[in-house]
């Protein structure tokens, strides 16, 4: 076998594919396999995406501002509503978007190269056990076999 064969089988077994998951055909979810060498707790940002209370308090702002008065007094009533709805908005979301509780999981794959991947916490996972590795960047999760 030549150099760059070796070299090109070499790569697929230990990256997988390089494609991204979206980029792979429909359907289609890398699985590697592995050990768990380690387990560490951590937390994780949650999800949600920042802004999205300000926007919409304020759009609800808006909505009851419109409601109050008329003419000048209406057009003032919905810049308060639309300002004071934004800010309560943005407060109520902060309050929420609390960091979940995580773990970092260090699976030694097949081929002898370590892989780290923060996910929620899952009971199931011990140091030593045999695991799947599904899925690839932001994407990837540990799952028991």
């Amino acid at each position: 076998m030549s150099k760059l064969v070796r070299w090109l089988a070499a790569a697929l077994l230990l990256g997988g594919s390089s494609l991204p998951l979206s980029a792979q055909t429909s359907g289609e979810l890398e699985i590697r396999q592995g050990v768990v060498e380690q387990i560490t707790a951590t937390q994780i940002q949650s999800n949600h995406h920042r802004g999205v209370g300000a926007v919409v308090g304020g759009l609800g702002g808006i909505g009851i501002g419109s409601l109050i008065g008329g003419g000048t007094g209406r057009d003032v009533a919905m810049v308060v509503g639309t300002i004071g709805g934004a800010l309560l908005g943005n407060d109520v979301q902060k309050k929420h978007d609390q960091p979940q509780s995580a773990q970092q999981v260090i699976v030694r794959v097949r081929s002898g190269v370590l892989v780290a991947i923060t996910q929620p916490v899952d009971t199931r996972l011990k140091v030593g056990q045999r695991v799947y590795i599904e899925g690839n960047g932001e994407g990837a999760r540990v799952v028991p076999q």
